[in-house]
């Protein structure tokens, strides 16, 4: 199919024109606008719980990406008046409920989904953060290891206030770890919980944590990151592809798969067509986060 070509599908429903099914989003994988696309309809039923009612924030390459990317809050000019859509603040954000949604904002080249950790109600109000997240960003030498290290020490001490942790390979260096709420902190009670974990891990384990965001105090550590609880931020979704080199995936894991690489075990970053595997036989690894 030559680039520039317009395919028109049905998809939830909707009559939809894809372009550009053969341009190569993933230069050095030789991976194409039409396999991300695939990709996004076969984890449709995972990822579309995680993106309901939370505004979608897109990062988009328009030529692939080996090229230039650019972050995109407000819906793009010309959306179809059937994509909903939610006012926060001064942004107006799509909002994803169905595959077709999805496609759409796919199709624009946005590869890779951010949302808060709080949904909006039917009314497009701003509810209390449902879930809390801790992201895991390692400093070289630092990596995987050392984060799964820390995954476990998060773990045990949310554990004591009564918090499941699921874990998530971010697709890019390090992890996220997210336990549901219940809905009764406000984002900045939610926030203060996250940095008064970090601060108090730091200071029993100096040589492996850090909690303040200084650059230079991160190498050889992995910067226990509590900042993405705050109102404004938004975090990778879950099961977002992510745009690397190759398109890896923030991909649910499971906790003896963390304990393994805490001890030095393999463990890396999973790339689209292993996440594809592992729904096949596991399905959604962190559905009750959900509940």
């Amino acid at each position: 199919m030559p680039e520039g070509e317009v395919t028109r599908v049905e998809v939830a429903g909707r009559r939809l024109k894809l372009t550009s099914l053969d341009k190569l989003l993933y230069p050095h994988t030789e991976t194409t606008k039409g396999e991300v696309l695939n990709y996004y309809a076969q984890v449709a039923d995972v990822i579309l719980p995680h993106l309901a009612g939370r505004p979608v924030t897109r990062v988009r390459w328009p030529h692939g990406t080996s090229d230039q990317s650019f972050f995109e809050k407000n819906l793009p000019s010309g959306a179809p008046s059937w994509l909903p859509r939610v006012q926060v603040d001064d942004v107006t954000y799509p909002m994803v409920q169905d595959l077709s949604h999805l496609t759409y904002l796919v199709n624009l080249n946005s590869i890779e989904l951010h949302v808060p950790q709080w949904r909006v109600d039917a009314d497009g109000k701003r509810l209390h953060p449902d879930r809390l997240v801790v992201d895991l960003d390692p400093g070289a030498p630092a990596g995987l290891e050392e984060c799964a290290q820390v995954a476990l020490l998060v773990r045990d001490r949310l554990g004591e206030l009564g918090l499941d942790l699921y874990p998530v390979t971010s697709g890019s260096k390090g992890m996220q770890l997210y336990a549901t709420m219940p809905g009764d902190l406000s984002s900045d009670q939610t926030r203060d919980l996250a940095q008064q974990l970090a601060q108090e891990l730091t200071k029993k384990h100096p040589d492996l944590i850090v909690w303040k965001m200084t650059k230079s105090l991160r190498p050889g550590k992995v910067f226990l990151d509590w900042s993405q609880n705050v109102a404004a931020k938004t975090t990778i979704c879950p099961y977002s592809l992510r745009g690397k080199d190759a398109p890896t995936v923030a991909a649910p894991r499971t906790w003896d798969e963390v304990e393994r690489g805490a001890e030095g075990g393999r463990f890396e970053q999973l790339d689209l067509e292993e996440v594809l595997e592992r729904l096949d036989s596991e399905g959604d690894l962190i559905e009750d986060l959900l509940a």
